[in-house]
């Protein structure tokens, strides 16, 4: 799904809550959690979505200090991720956006500024 200017489909990935939705170990390392995360993102993108896709992956605290790599832009939150996120979602007022996260209150913010959202299943259905 493209907007109407042509631009891909915005995909903001709320890091912490995705990494999180999995009881992997992740708390043991967070920053490699996030990498892992990341790596994935690059090389699955948005499963199911056949067009052309932007991956935002936004990280804080300890995950804080992961690269971007080809495919997916990393966006280390100066403080809450969840502003993070919000403040990308509205920067880009006038894309197509998907927020991926479970949080409930995420999900309320982002949906009033015009975003869709979806699960962390949707990038790490495992």
């Amino acid at each position: 799904m493209d907007d109407d200017h042509g631009d891909p489909l915005l995909v903001i990935v709320d890091g912490a809550n995705v990494v999180g939705s999995v009881p992997d170990g992740w708390w043991r390392d967070r920053r490699g959690a996030a990498e892992r995360l990341r790596d994935r993102l690059a090389r699955d993108g948005l499963p199911g979505h056949g067009g052309p896709v932007e991956l935002v992956l936004v990280v804080e605290g300890a995950a804080k200090g992961v690269e971007s790599v080809p495919g997916v832009r990393v966006v280390a939150a100066p403080g809450s991720g969840d502003d993070t996120v919000v403040g990308l979602v509205a920067g880009a007022a006038d894309r197509s956006c998907l927020v991926v996260t479970a949080d409930r209150e995420l999900r309320g913010r982002v949906s009033a500024l015009g975003a869709d959202t979806t699960g962390p299943r949707a990038v790490r259905p495992d």
